[in-house]
């Protein structure tokens, strides 16, 4: 892999903004009151970048791959979770399509960068 750092991955950086998105949009409205949702879905939002850097920093491409479907699986749990908090109203239509936007893009890179490692990966 020709990245250096765990931060210069584009997957990487996509991860920790979505991250930084969910924390600014479950500090207000209904999140106030339901601290439990906020909570879980702060845990799952950091769980996709933590994960990716943690399996980057294993050093071996069949470990960053176990933990990059673990990330997968994460962004997964915060789909749902936004579905949830959307059917309850907790934020706008337009707020809720933009972070479900973000989640299944970042899904995608993840799968994207999965399918490219298994590639190269000795069998």
């Amino acid at each position: 892999m020709a990245y250096k750092r765990f931060e210069d991955l584009p997957v990487w950086q996509k991860a920790r903004n979505l991250a930084v998105q969910i924390y600014e949009v479950t500090q207000w409205g209904k999140f106030v009151r339901d601290r439990s949702l906020a909570d879980q879905m702060r845990k799952s939002s950091i769980s996709i970048s933590s994960n990716i850097a943690e399996g980057f920093e294993r050093g071996s491409r069949k470990e960053f791959i176990k933990f990059l479907y673990i990330a997968k699986a994460s962004a997964g749990e915060l789909r749902s979770q936004l579905t949830i908090a959307s059917d309850l109203g907790y934020f706008n239509k337009k707020i809720s399509e933009g972070l479900r936007s973000d989640v299944v893009q970042t899904s995608e890179q993840l799968g994207a960068l999965i399918l490219a490692l298994k590639k190269n990966v000795k069998k």
